[in-house]
């Protein structure tokens, strides 16, 4: 008789963080993170020089975009992907093969002037492509062809990561490159198309049990599809000419949208509970960024550092310390509820980007962010950890 998901996860004798999909990559992925910040204001003060191919800047937003976000999305789709196909999750060795590719592409990364650069890129680039294959074998054996576009999204996102090393490798600096646009702008997409389905089914479960009678507008209506059919020509101009007005104009009316989008789900109507409306928050930076990038591209008054921070750091940190801590307490039988440490790793992230945005009143503030940034996501390691690693409790009979 087949094992059922539960069956299997007790039946994995090994460490508890090899148990399910999302507790190596969610933990280890915040890990890296805080301590890639560390590094990159270490190589900001001067005090090092790491051994990477890269130049610093490069470094510092491969490494957020493609080596933090690809394990989160690992993390992700390992755990979700068997809700959608009704098959069995990934454990035990073959999950923990999975993280050593993760871990193996980003001590590659940071040490590529060690080996070719081919060589570098190969051994990153491998994680995403296995990825890949393993989430499109099992939506093609459970026929969940709805959830195709996950998997389209999650392969541009990795032709964009190739394109960040063919750039790095020609030209030397790929930070404001092809590779970095392209695989932001698909970052964005994924917030857009999976925020899309959980942020107003979540808000639902939440208000009916707050006996509210108010309900968010349900997911995917003809206006949400509306809204993604233009963000996806917006952004798809965007990454490839990023000076042009007529991409920001287009871009302004994409944040214009979404701000309405997001404003259909009743979020005001959440503030007593923070892992929903931490949600609402963490979108609310694509319409920002899309509205801040647009206006820099249409106009050139806003720094593009800056206004792409809103989606990196805004957009993609928000939404993905969001998405982990809830994922974490439901996934380790904890009660759905945020303590005072979890409000306090979502305020310190939105310190963060805030501070982040004003870099240009004084430098001191990159520092300031990046201590902010350190707090969130230490933060997370610190409270979610331990649940992380340890076995979820059973249930009493």
């Amino acid at each position: 008789m087949a094992l059922t998901s539960a069956e299997q996860i007790r039946a994995w004798q090994g460490p508890a963080l090899f148990s399910f999909g999302f507790r190596p990559f969610f933990l280890f992925g915040a890990v890296w993170v805080a301590c890639a910040m560390v590094l990159w204001l270490l190589t900001l003060s001067g005090a090092i020089t790491l051994p990477t191919r890269f130049d610093p800047v490069s470094w510092h937003a491969h490494e957020f975009l493609f080596g933090y976000l690809g394990a989160v999305l690992a993390g992700f789709l390992l755990t979700a992907v068997p809700n959608w196909t009704g098959r069995l999750p990934m454990v035990g060795w073959k999950l923990a093969a999975l993280f050593a590719l993760w871990v193996a592409g980003r001590m590659a990364i940071a040490t590529s002037t060690l080996m070719p650069g081919w060589a570098a890129a190969g051994i990153d680039v491998a994680f995403p492509l296995v990825l890949g294959a393993l989430i499109l074998q099992e939506i093609v054996a459970g026929k969940n062809w709805r959830n195709l576009i996950v998997l389209a999204l999650l392969a541009v996102f990795t032709l964009a990561n190739v394109v960040f090393h063919i750039e790095a490798m020609t030209s030397g600096y790929a930070a404001q490159g092809y590779g970095l646009r392209m695989g932001l702008a698909t970052a964005v997409m994924m917030i857009a198309v999976i925020g899309g389905r959980i942020i107003p089914s979540f808000t639902r479960n939440w208000l009916v049990k707050q006996g509210d009678p108010a309900r968010p507008a349900p997911p995917m209506q003809q206006f949400d599809k509306a809204v993604l059919l233009v963000s996806l020509v917006a952004l798809v101009l965007w990454v490839a000419f990023p000076e042009a007005a007529i991409g920001g104009l287009l871009l302004i009316v994409t944040g214009v949208l979404h701000a309405i989008r997001l404003a259909r789900w009743s979020g005001h109507r959440t503030g007593s509970e923070p892992l929903v409306w931490v949600l609402h928050v963490s979108y609310a930076f694509i319409p920002l960024g899309a509205l801040a990038i647009g206006i820099d591209s249409a106009f050139g008054i806003m720094g593009t550092a800056a206004a792409q921070h809103l989606w990196m750091a805004g957009a993609i940190g928000a939404m993905t310390l969001a998405v982990m801590t809830r994922a974490t307490l439901g996934h380790t039988g904890q009660e759905l509820a945020a303590n005072r440490m979890t409000v306090a790793v979502y305020l310190c992230l939105f310190g963060a980007v805030l501070t982040r945005l004003l870099v240009g009143i004084s430098p001191v503030l990159t520092q300031l962010s990046g201590l902010l940034w350190l707090a969130a996501f230490g933060g997370f390691v610190i409270a979610y950890g331990p649940l992380l690693l340890r076995p979820k409790p059973e249930r009493a009979p």
